[in-house]
């Protein structure tokens, strides 16, 4: 491995979420060495941001090798690479909804990693308020989720309807989709920033810092439910 790649192969035990690896910007070969490090120490990698023509350099790489697992989510843009007797411990539900079918992008990076890292999904897309009505369906569908990861883009309301009628956590990702002055997510970040509902808020598009607050919050509650 390259002397500036350096894997933190400790986080899962000093935060209890390893590392999760951000693709773009990273060479194959520099994606595969990295890949190699965490199949070898934790049996898993989970590589988000990634295009095609890495997913398929990486592909050549591992799916000939024995007992090894290869998950693509060409929609969130994820690989997962596992061993093939890895399992997870479950931590909870969690519901995820987008206000639209754009959203669904970041809203399956979340889903990904929740998934892998022991978590329940369950879903309920393009839901947004301007067919309010479809909101009190989708929270029906998702009655007994333990937490909620709600995406929207534009103005970012949704986030702030769904916390106003549910008593459970809410974590809201502004995302990109929008033009004029909802481009690039801001005014759906300025939005949920100032919600009159309790929220939690990450980054523009980011699906992966919901996921990992989620997955905390949840290892949390079940530590304590074993205590």
């Amino acid at each position: 491995m390259k002397d500036f790649i350096k894997p933190d192969l400790a986080r899962v035990g000093r935060c209890g979420i390893p590392e999760i690896v951000y693709g773009a910007g990273k060479s194959p070969g520099e994606l595969i060495d990295i890949s190699r490090a965490f199949l070898e120490d934790q049996g898993r990698v989970i590589i988000t941001r990634l295009d095609e023509s890495r997913v398929e350099e990486l592909r050549a790489s591992f799916e000939s090798v024995d007992n090894v697992v290869l998950e693509h989510n060409e929609r969130a843009g994820t690989l997962v690479l596992r061993n093939k007797d890895l399992e997870s411990m479950g931590y909870g539900t969690v519901g995820l909804i987008t206000a639209g079918t754009s959203d669904i992008p970041v809203a399956e990076e979340a889903r990904v990693i929740l998934k892998e890292l022991g978590c329940e999904t369950r879903v309920s897309y393009d839901v947004g308020i301007a067919g309010i009505h479809r909101v009190f369906d989708a929270l029906k569908s998702l009655s007994g989720v333990d937490l909620f990861i709600v995406v929207a883009g534009m103005e970012g309301a949704l986030p702030s309807v769904v916390a106003g009628l549910v008593d459970k956590p809410v974590i809201a990702v502004p995302s990109s989709v929008g033009y004029g002055t909802g481009e690039k997510g801001f005014a759906a970040l300025n939005t949920m920033l100032n919600s009159c509902t309790p929220l939690a808020v990450v980054n523009v598009d980011n699906g992966f810092g919901a996921a990992s607050i989620a997955l905390r919050i949840l290892r949390l509650c079940d530590s304590i439910k074993n205590e």
